[in-house]
C-alpha cells in the first residue's frame, strides 16, 4: 500500500492531530461536530467506495471516527431524528448519483448516430415502406389475374414482385448494417452501463463482463443507488430538522464547500432520468 494511502487511513482512524507529532492532545470530536462525516456515520462515505478507481474522489475532508459511528448506531431513533444526519447522507448521495446520471447521458449521446447516418436510415426506411406497399399491390394483382385466367400477365407481374422483394431484402440488410456499425464507436457495438456509466461491448465474453459487474466502481455505484432509494423511502413524509439546527451542524459538499443552510432538493436526482428504470444488466 502506498505511503499516502496508509497515512490517509491512519488519519481517519486516529485523527489528523495524532499524526502531527504534537504532544498536545486534540479535543475529542463530538458526534454533532461539523468536522465529522455524516455519510460515514449513517452508512458509507462516497469517498471510501471508489478508492483506486477512475472515480476516486480522494480522501474525505471530514473525519471518519469508528467510535462515533458506533455511538450513532447505538443511539435512539429520537436522537437520530433530532440530529437529522440521514438527510445529510441522502443529500450527499444525491450529488454523486446525479453526477453519474449526467455522465451516463453524455456517454449515450456520444454513441448516437451522426446526421448523415440518420439521413441514410430514413432513406432505407422509406424504401422499405414503398417496396412493401408495391409488393402487396403486386400480389393482389397476381391473384386477380389468376382468377381471370390471365396466366402470362400473372407470370410477368410475379417477376416484378420478385425483383421488388430482392430490393426490399437488400434495403433491410443495409439498414441492419447501419444500425450495427452506426455512431462513432458503433463498430465496437458499445453500450453504456446504466449503473456506473462505463462503456461495455456486446462482444465481450462472460469473463470480461463479470470483471466489470464485480468491479469496485460498478459495485460502489450499485450500492450507493440502492442505499439512496431505500433511504429516500424511509425518509418520505419525515420533516428534516429545523433550519437553525442544520446551520449549526453545517456540512461540506463533495467539493468541500459549506452548504447554504437549506434542505431543499433532497428528492430524486436532477432530471429524473432514472424514474422507473430497473437495475438492468447494462
Amino acid at each position: 500500500m502506498a505511503a499516502a494511502e496508509t497515512r490517509r487511513l491512519l488519519e481517519q482512524l486516529m485523527g489528523e492531530q495524532s499524526m502531527s507529532g504534537s504532544d498536545q492532545r486534540a479535543p475529542q470530536l463530538k458526534i454533532d461536530d461539523p468536522k465529522v462525516c455524516r455519510s460515514y456515520l449513517v452508512g458509507n462515505c462516497p469517498h471510501d467506495l471508489f478508492t483506486n478507481t477512475k472515480q476516486d474522489f480522494g480522501p474525505c475532508p471530514k473525519a471518519h471516527n469508528e467510535a462515533l459511528k458506533q455511538e450513532y448506531q447505538a443511539a435512539s431513533e429520537q436522537d437520530k431524528e433530532r440530529w437529522g444526519f440521514e438527510f445529510d447522507y441522502l443529500r450527499d448521495m444525491q450529488k454523486y448519483v446525479s453526477d453519474c446520471d449526467r455522465r451516463i447521458e453524455g456517454a449515450q449521446r456520444r454513441l448516437e448516430k451522426t446526421p448523415e447516418e440518420i439521413r441514410q436510415t430514413n432513406v432505407y426506411l422509406s424504401q422499405i415502406n414503398e417496396l412493401s406497399k408495391s409488393i402487396e399491390a403486386g400480389l393482389h394483382e397476381i391473384q386477380i389475374m389468376g382468377e381471370e385466367g390471365m396466366v402470362n400477365m400473372a407470370v410477368q407481374e410475379m417477376y416484378k414482385v420478385q425483383v421488388k422483394q430482392t430490393e426490399k431484402a437488400e434495403a433491410e440488410r443495409n439498414l441492419r448494417n447501419l444500425s450495427d456499425t452506426g455512431g462513432p464507436s458503433g463498430h465496437q457495438k458499445l453500450q453504456v452501463c446504466d449503473v456506473c456509466g462505463a462503456y461495455l461491448s456486446r462482444l465481450d465474453n462472460d469473463r470480461r463482463l463479470a470483471d466489470h459487474f464485480y468491479g469496485k466502481m460498478h459495485l460502489g455505484y450499485a450500492q450507493m443507488r440502492k442505499s439512496y432509494e431505500e433511504l429516500q423511502k424511509n425518509l418520505k413524509g419525515r420533516p428534516p430538522p429545523s433550519r437553525d439546527t442544520y446551520n449549526s451542524y453545517g456540512h461540506d459538499d463533495m467539493n468541500g464547500n459549506r452548504g447554504a443552510g437549506s434542505w431543499g432538493g433532497y428528492g430524486a436526482p436532477r432530471g429524473g432520468r432514472r424514474g422507473g428504470r430497473g437495475r438492468g444488466r447494462w
